[in-house]
């Protein structure tokens, strides 16, 4: 483990980082019209500062405080000058539909929200309607206050006016670290949805826990990509970013992630699964057009065991696809394939998988150059235990985890905290095995296992991924099904999302039968590898994409509620 620089809560990190990475490069962003616009940690300190001294002399002190939007400056300058002097932070999901958007303002009791263009109808309407407490409209992108919508922008400016006429109510407020100042919904409709509440300790100590695990410094370069209000994407890829004194740029969309990486050089990317396979079929077409692919194909067999670094080299063609400065890509946030995890790699590619959840902070273990094997999410950060309870005879068990980065409870909400919070130890729900040396496998969602008849269990997951190896599905879900009276005679059915064009092409078919016939045929076959008790016993075909959460994990209750509603 590396030595780290110990912080004790967001606004001492702003402060010692700001003494060690003050001049150095903190945001490149691009303009509108062309060019790039360089901020450096300094400034961004400065801004910080300026903004909640304005937010205070609001009147907002002690407050709760929302924020929403797409990735962007102004969002993280907003969450930091809230959290760092001001009051309570809330983050809000930016898909959510108005309605639900009303709902989280009620629960969360927000008297002000910070906010891009798009949403200002919406919350112009929920202040019209008296929804919650909600006072104070804050718009990101305003040059000035218009109509009872404050500019952010302008209150920077009225902020440096403040601390130059020697207001320090911001800059010299105290942080308790141990208090809740983060509340974050967790994913689902906000009638189910938890809050869960979090302190300066349990982030700043997953922090640390990082950078002891991975060398990351103000040399490096981030690429935000992720949902801000995602915690993944706030502790690992904005808040990480400044605490190592690191750049970030922010990507031009899910489409444009290749592109960016390269034209913005980037070294550390913290991603979902789903983007790093479109990224390698980027990769694999890019190579087929330079006419490559068979001489990278056999390079990768013959360069196999040689240490990362070195493949590097023997792969700069991929890499400057990438920008050529790739040091670490992290998975987390959902199941990733380790066959993709293996193509990373053999192409040099230093690609790691993450594991956490919301109420821990979120990050409990990640791989690393020190600590790595194919499929695992490593071992826990330094300030984490682990251990398995329940296990079955396979050794599979529910991973629950205690340390410092833990949540301090689910907001308002006794019931669901005692059930997942149990002598200091938090439950995950997620099922894992442990081996020998430490090294953490999720095997999958303990309420997503299907039980059948025999006692055989089977984690959706697993099979998943196996289903969408077949060419021609974009994407599935594994769910169970009776197939007769007995409640317990579950059968193993599948959904294919399926891209016609691809099948099309590969299996030179046209109609719609001949497509899920092609596609039964690969089930079929894919069963022939399987133990029969795991054998895919129905298919459902479909080209609308599964229901997902705004990281693009499937919310797989939602999906078997569509496809029950869809039978009757």
């Amino acid at each position: 483990m590396r030595e780290v620089l110990k912080i004790t809560d967001l606004k001492d990190m702003l402060k010692k980082t700001n003494e060690l990475y003050g001049d150095k490069v903190a945001y490149k962003l691009r303009y509108k019209n062309g060019g790039y616009k360089i901020i450096t940690h300094k400034e961004v300190r400065e801004e910080i500062d300026a903004l909640g001294t304005a937010l205070i002399n609001m009147g907002l002190k002690g407050k709760r405080i929302a924020v929403i939007g797409e990735n962007r400056y102004e969002w993280e300058m907003a969450y930091l000058s809230i959290v760092c002097g001001t009051g309570i932070v809330v983050p809000f999901d930016k898909s959510l539909p108005p309605n639900e958007l009303f709902s989280v303002i009620e629960r969360s009791e927000i008297e002000a929200i910070f906010f891009s263009e798009k949403y200002e109808d919406v919350f112009e309407k929920a202040k019209f309607l008296g929804i919650g407490k909600l006072k104070h409209l804050i718009s990101m992108d305003l040059d000035n206050h218009k109509n009872g919508i404050y500019s952010q922008k302008e209150l920077v400016e009225n902020g440096k006016v403040l601390i130059k006429e020697g207001n320090r109510e911001f800059i010299d407020s105290k942080i308790n670290p141990e208090e809740m100042s983060i509340m974050l919904f967790t994913s689902g409709t906000t009638s189910q949805s938890k809050i869960v509440a979090l302190s300066h300790k349990n982030i700043c100590s997953n922090l640390m826990d990082i950078s002891s695990v991975l060398y990351v410094n103000s040399d490096d370069i981030f690429l935000s990509v992720l949902p801000l209000h995602h915690v993944f994407e706030c502790t690992v890829g904005f808040l990480f970013s400044l605490y190592s004194g690191a750049q970030t740029s922010f990507s031009d969309g899910l489409k444009h992630i290749a592109e960016n990486l390269k034209e913005y050089h980037i070294s550390f990317m913290a991603c979902v699964p789903a983007i790093y396979e479109g990224i390698y079929k980027i990769i694999v077409k890019n190579l087929e057009k330079q006419g490559l692919l068979e001489k990278i194909k056999n390079d990768e067999e013959k360069y196999k065991n040689l240490p990362i670094a070195e493949k590097k080299e023997k792969f700069k063609v991929v890499h400057d696809m990438l920008g050529g400065n790739i040091k670490y890509l992290i998975s987390g946030a959902a199941n990733l394939d380790p066959e993709m995890e293996k193509n990373f790699r053999r192409l040099g590619l230093n690609m790691f998988q993450g594991y956490g959840l919301t109420e821990t902070s979120p990050v409990v273990g990640i791989g690393s150059t020190e600590n790595y094997k194919l499929g695992s999410i490593g071992k826990t950060v330094p300030s984490v235990q682990a251990k398995l309870v329940d296990c079955d005879k396979d050794g599979i068990g529910e991973l629950v985890v205690k340390g410092p980065s833990i949540m301090l409870e689910y907001y308002n909400n006794k019931k669901a905290t005692k059930e997942v919070l149990q002598d200091g130890w938090f439950y995950t729900g997620d099922l894992a095995k442990i081996d020998e040396d430490g090294f953490i496998f999720i095997c999958g969602r303990k309420k997503n296992v299907i039980v059948l008849k025999n006692g055989k269990n089977i984690f959706p997951e697993e099979m998943e991924n196996l289903v969408n190896k077949i060419e021609g599905v974009k994407e599935s879900l594994i769910f169970g099904k009776h197939f007769s009276n007995d409640k317990n005679d579950i059968k193993v059915n599948v959904k294919i999302i399926f891209d016609r064009e691809i099948v099309k092409n590969a299996y030179k078919v046209e109609t719609n039968e001949e497509i899920q016939n092609v596609l039964r045929k690969k089930i079929k076959d894919l069963n022939q590898t399987m133990p029969k008790y795991k054998a895919i016993r129905g298919v459902i075909f479909s080209e609308e994409p599964l229901i997902k959460t705004s990281t693009n994990k499937i919310k797989r209750q939602a999906n078997i509620d569509e496809i029950e509603k869809s039978k009757n």
